[in-house]
């Protein structure tokens, strides 16, 4: 599932690749504004095959390298904070991007470039899930 652009801008039409809202348990580790190394655990709100959107306590500045761990398989990636805004709630949410491209760090298998909502494929399987019978449960009893 894709994401509506969360700060649009005007290159929000010139997206690399299709955001999807995924939590991934991360371990966050680097050196904060002050120097002082920090290791924080968190997990993503969106990812992109470039990168990803999630929140830290650790102020940390554009520009800055950080490691990300993914939690559930361990593979460790390297990244550079690109965007910093602090939520309604006043926690920052930090917009990462690769040092390398690693589109399968995340598991996920992201559409094309040119993908659209409004393909004909997509529209297929819309209307093929809408003609579908309903599928059966069987805890439930009639």
């Amino acid at each position: 599932m894709s994401t509506p652009d969360i700060r649009p801008t005007q290159s929000a039409n010139q997206r690399r690749s299709q955001r999807v809202l995924l939590a991934v348990p991360l371990l966050i580790s680097g050196r904060g504004v002050n120097g002082t190394p920090f290791t924080e655990h968190t997990k993503t709100l969106v990812v992109n095959a470039h990168g990803a959107l999630l929140q830290l306590l650790e102020p940390v500045g554009e520009g800055q390298t950080l490691s990300l761990r993914n939690v559930v398989t361990g593979e460790e990636a390297v990244c550079n904070v690109v965007d910093l805004n602090r939520n309604s709630n006043g926690v920052l949410e930090i917009g990462v991007e690769f040092a390398q491209p690693n589109p399968r760090f995340w598991r996920v298998s992201f559409p094309p470039a040119d993908w659209s909502a409004r393909s004909p494929e997509a529209k297929r399987y819309a209307s093929s899930l809408s003609t579908a019978p309903p599928a059966k449960n069987p805890a439930v009893k009639k």
